[in-house]
C-alpha cells in the first residue's frame, strides 16, 4: 500500500507541476484578463482522462494500478474537472439523464456558490 499510494503521490504531483506551467504559459502567451490556462488544463484533462480509461478497457496489460495513477493521480493534479466529466458522461452512457443533469447542474451550481461563499467568508475574516 505504501508504494501504490506514493506513486499515487507522485502523479498528482507531476499534474499539479504540468497545471501550474500550463498557466503561467497561458497567461503570457494569452494575457490574463480570461483564465486560459485553467480551461485549457479542464479541456485537455477531459479529453485524456476518456482516452486512458478507454484504452485501460481495451488494452490488454493496462493495470489498474496504471489506471489509477494516471487517472486519480495525473489527471487529479491536472484537474478536477476531467473526474466529473467522466463520471457525468457515464451516467449518461447508462441512460440516466436525470442523474447526469442533476450532477452537471449541482456541480457548476453548488461549487460556483461554494466559492463565492468562500470568498464572502475569508473577506470577513482576513479584510478585503
Amino acid at each position: 500500500m505504501g508504494a501504490r499510494l506514493f506513486l499515487l503521490f507522485v502523479a498528482g504531483g507531476v499534474g499539479t507541476v504540468v497545471r501550474y506551467l500550463v498557466t503561467l504559459g497561458a497567461g503570457k502567451w494569452l494575457g490574463a484578463a480570461f483564465p486560459y490556462g485553467t480551461l485549457a488544463v479542464n479541456v485537455l484533462g477531459c479529453f485524456l482522462i476518456a482516452g486512458i480509461v478507454h484504452a485501460s478497457l481495451v488494452r490488454a496489460g493496462f493495470s489498474d494500478e496504471l489506471r489509477l495513477y494516471l487517472t486519480t493521480g495525473l489527471m487529479g493534479g491536472l484537474t478536477t474537472y476531467s473526474s466529473f466529466n467522466l463520471e457525468t458522461t457515464a451516467l449518461m452512457r447508462t441512460g440516466a439523464y436525470g442523474a447526469a443533469a442533476a450532477n452537471f447542474g449541482l456541480t457548476v451550481g453548488l461549487c460556483f456558490v461554494a466559492g463565492l461563499l468562500g470568498l464572502v467568508a475569508a473577506r470577513a475574516a482576513f479584510g478585503a
